[in-house]
Parts: structure tokens; C-alpha cells; sequence
């Protein structure tokens, strides 16, 4: 007994170590037979273009980079080409192409770039796979919410600049955020445009554009921060506003970030200077330089957010006005309301999906994309468009007109001295500019109460 199980053991051994030679033999056949493959491509890619050029140190020759045959190419200059019909049992889309940049000393870049290559991925009926379908859409909403926030925001900027009478602190402070909003989403379409057809190059054009880019992005989350701010001060402190001067409002928006960029691109122009200083992926450890400040900001706004509810529910409940019920649901309208103003809406997208196959990840594409594209056109519609202050300003302005073109006249200006905002109640009161609703939601009756 003991015999045959030795045996066995013994047999069971010989047949591992036979089965390791054979899988060593055929990963050194599939490896020679790789390298016999480069060796004749890369010989038949130098032979295609024999004779056609001639080598100098201005120019790079031809190459084959294992997976396409480079043309000669003049210095300094970005290559397109096609991308690969097949590679390793995978088919591509070769209506896509791939760049390589060939330097200006006349040496090709060591890594061409095929982010651009898609693969193609039928499904059983051959259409194209959803999940590419629902990227792509995805897209399509990006652009057009960023279309549609550029033109409200536009149009809300030249009402605040137009309209004179309703110049205050709070509403020069939404004209800044507007302003912020605006050149965002400008450089934004203009960054699309350059860094698709700059990327490998990595010229200054490229990296200036993207600077931008990020700093006016972070100027916008710097003003959601003077918003909170300064609507924190104005409910908790009913006359603290008029203390702080504008200008420590300026330097907070404008000034601040500036710094914060200019540090991300120094340290990116010696320690990263490549791909227009967008990192592979969408982010690395150096863009945290600006993109720590602005999640402190978010969880400032946070604070300031959760403040302001606390604040108004506890006047409502001191005075009641009609329903006292509905105290709770007024703060938490309040609440709803200051969400895009304040920027609240970016802490839900810290956390991604873990599946980026499922329904969850495709769910949170489409959110995540609306939300944001969208944001600058929520802002403009409910600071703007629906602010009775706003409202009764063009009214007034349609007045005048009206009557100058009736009578030759405009109406007497001692009409207009007080500004006449209508609540919620149909009531009507005189009040300042700087002390006008600041939402559709009564914050600023609420602070009157008390």
C-alpha cells in the first residue's frame, strides 16, 4: 500500500513538471514569435518609405512603435494617424486616429498617444455597445447644459449691470459669482477644443488655456463662499454686512485664487510639465493643490448652510406667522434653494460608484453631468430671473419707457425712491436694497422678525 501511494505522488510530480516545461517552452515561442513580428514590421515600415526623404537632424525617420508604422516627419510637429484596424484580437475604430510628436532635435516622443482609439464592442444584433451609447450622451448633455448656462448667465449679467437701482453689496456679489460662472463655462468650451488637438504637444497655448480653466474655477467656488458668507452675516448679524468693506470681498474671489493657481502651475511647470498639464486619469496628487482649498470651501459652505437653517427655524418658531406648522418646511425650502448658490451640490459627487458597469454608475453619469452643467443656468434663473427685486426694476424700467414714449415725459423719479417688494402674504413693503429677499423663500422676512 505504501508502495503504490509513493508511486502515485511520485507520478502526480512528473506530470507538473512536464506541464511547467511545456507552458515555459510555449511563453518563450509566443515571445520569439513576437519579436520575429516587430522585427519584420519595423523593417518593412523603414523599407515603405526608403528613398522618399532624406535623413537630417531636422526631421524624424520612420519608426514602428510595435503597433503603427510612423512616417517621416518634420520637427516639431504632432502625427496623425489612423488607428489600429486590429491589435491582439481586439478591433478599433479606425476612423479615430492616434498622435505621436516628433520633437524638435528630430527624435520621435517615446509613448505615442492612442487615447483616442475606441474599441469596437458589438453586441449580439451588432449595434453599438450601450454603455459607449450612454457615454456619449452623457457628452451631448454636458454641452448643451453648459450651452444653455453661458446664455442665461450672460443675460443675468447685463440685467445686474444694466439695472442701477438695485446696486448693492449682495447684488454685486451675485454679479461676481455670475461673472465667475461665465468664464468658466467659456474656457471651458475653448479648453475642449484646444486640448483635444493640443494634448501631446503641450504648448503654451495648451497649458495657458487650462490654467484658466482652473482658475476660474476655483474663483467660482471662492465667491459660493462669499455668498455663504456674507448671507450668514446678514441673517445672523442684522446690520454686521455693513462693516465689512467690499473690497475684502474681492480679494477673498479674485485675489486668493490666484495665488492658490499660480503655486499648482509652477509646481506643475518643474515637476510635471507634460499632456497640458491635465493628468492621465482627470487628476493626480498636484492638482489636489487647488482641489483641497475648494472642498474646504465646500465644507465651509456646509457649516454656513447648516447655521442659516438653525437660525431661521429658530425665529420662525419665536414668530409665527399664520401657519405655525410649516416653520421646518420653509428653512428646509430655504435650505433647497441656496444648495446651487452655495455649491453643496459637488459634495454628492465625492463618492463614485464602485461597479462602472452597472445601472448605478450610469445613473450617477447622467446626475453628475446635469447637476453640474446645469448649475450656472439654476443660479442665473433663481438669483435672477424669479427675484422680485429684479422684476419690479424692469418693471419700472418699462414704465419710464412707456411713459416717455406716451407723454414725452417719464413718470416723476420721486416714485421710485422706495423700492416696493411683495411677499409671499400679497402684502407690501418699503424697504432698502441691500434688505430685499434674497430667494423665493422668505429668508430675509424671516430676519425681520426678530
Amino acid at each position: 500500500m505504501g508502495t503504490k501511494t509513493a508511486f502515485g505522488i511520485l507520478l502526480v510530480l512528473l506530470l507538473c513538471r512536464m506541464s511547467e516545461q511545456t507552458s515555459d517552452q510555449m511563453s518563450a515561442q509566443e515571445k520569439r514569435a513576437w519579436d520575429l513580428h516587430v522585427m519584420v514590421q519595423t523593417l518593412e515600415c523603414q523599407l515603405r518609405y526608403a528613398g522618399t526623404y532624406e535623413p537630417n537632424s531636422n526631421s524624424c525617420n520612420a519608426t514602428f512603435d510595435n503597433i503603427t508604422c510612423w512616417p517621416p516627419s518634420q520637427s516639431g510637429v504632432l502625427v496623425h494617424m489612423p488607428c489600429p484596424a486590429e491589435l491582439r484580437g481586439h478591433r478599433y475604430d479606425v476612423t479615430d486616429n492616434a498622435t505621436k510628436l516628433c520633437r524638435s532635435n528630430g527624435t520621435w516622443a517615446k509613448i505615442a498617444d492612442y487615447g483616442n482609439c475606441h474599441e469596437i464592442i458589438f453586441t449580439k444584433n451588432e449595434t453599438e455597445n450601450p454603455r459607449r451609447w450612454h457615454l456619449k450622451a452623457a457628452v451631448l448633455l454636458n454641452d448643451i447644459g453648459h450651452s444653455i448656462s453661458l446664455v442665461c448667465l450672460s443675460l443675468a449679467l447685463i440685467l445686474f449691470l444694466y439695472l442701477k437701482s438695485i446696486r448693492c453689496t449682495r447684488n454685486n456679489i451675485h454679479l461676481n459669482l455670475i461673472l465667475t460662472f461665465i468664464l468658466k463655462n467659456t474656457t471651458w468650451f475653448i479648453m475642449k477644443s484646444v486640448v483635444t488637438e493640443r494634448h501631446t504637444s503641450n504648448d503654451w497655448v495648451c497649458r495657458t488655456v487650462v490654467t484658466l480653466f482652473n482658475y476660474f474655477k476655483v474663483t467660482n467656488f471662492f465667491w459660493m463662499f462669499v455668498e455663504g458668507l456674507y448671507l450668514y452675516i446678514m441673517i445672523a448679524h442684522a446690520y454686521g454686512t455693513e462693516k465689512v468693506k467690499f473690497w475684502i470681498y474681492i480679494l477673498i474671489g479674485w485675489c486668493i485664487p490666484i495665488v492658490i493657481v499660480l503655486i499648482w502651475a509652477i509646481v506643475k511647470l518643474f515637476l510635471q510639465n507634460d499632456q497640458c498639464w491635465i493628468a492621465e486619469g482627470g487628476s493626480n496628487y498636484y492638482d489636489f493643490i487647488f482641489h483641497g482649498p475648494t472642498f474646504v470651501i465646500l465644507l465651509a459652505n456646509c457649516f454656513i448652510l447648516g447655521k442659516i437653517v438653525v437660525i431661521l427655524v429658530q425665529k420662525l418658531k419665536a414668530h409665527p406667522a399664520g401657519d405655525t406648522g410649516h416653520y421646518s418646511l420653509k428653512a428646509f425650502k430655504a435650505a433647497v434653494v441656496l444648495l446651487p448658490l452655495l455649491g453643496i451640490i459637488y459634495i454628492l459627487f465625492f463618492i463614485h460608484p464602485e461597479d462602472t458597469d452597472g445601472t448605478s454608475y450610469l445613473v450617477f453619469i447622467y446626475f453628475n453631468t446635469f447637476l453640474q452643467s446645469f448649475q450656472g443656468f439654476f443660479v442665473s434663473v433663481i438669483y435672477c430671473f424669479t427675484n422680485s427685486e429684479v422684476q419690479n426694476a424692469i418693471k419700472r424700467q418699462f414704465e419710464k419707457w412707456q411713459d416717455s414714449h406716451q407723454f414725452g415725459v417719464p413718470r416723476s423719479a420721486s416714485k421710485n425712491l422706495a423700492l416696493t417688494v411683495i411677499t409671499h402674504t400679497g402684502q407690501s413693503s418699503s424697504v432698502a436694497p441691500d434688505r430685499q429677499d434674497y430667494s423665493k423663500v422668505d429668508i430675509e422676512e424671516s430676519t425681520r422678525m426678530s
